[in-house]
């Protein structure tokens, strides 16, 4: 199951998480955001346990884009322990999305 990130949760979600997280940065008007969805929902279903996957939507948490330099969207974040581990931007088939994360 995906999380909405939002300004007032990403500290507990992303930041103090025990599990990785990957983050979808996205927006309703982006074509490729809406292509690369159903691919982050599967990722979320089969990694259910292991990795807790959240969506950003950069028109209504701006900050947290600015804050990791998200300048082009699509864009996946891997956090490890707080910190960014990986990122990919663009739409990717799931495999290649994965193997850029390092999943």
């Amino acid at each position: 199951m995906e999380i909405e990130i939002t300004n007032d949760n990403f500290e507990n979600e992303v930041e103090k998480s025990d599990l990785p997280v990957l983050v979808d940065f996205w927006a309703t008007w982006c074509g490729p955001c809406m292509m690369l969805g159903p691919v982050v929902a599967e990722i979320a279903a089969e990694r259910a346990g292991t990795l807790k996957v959240g969506k950003v939507n950069v028109d209504e948490a701006p900050e947290i884009a600015a804050r990791f330099g998200v300048m082009s969207i699509p864009a996946v974040f891997l956090f490890r322990g707080g910190k960014v581990a990986a990122q990919a931007v663009g739409y990717m088939a799931k495999d290649a999305l994965l193997a850029a994360l390092g999943l």
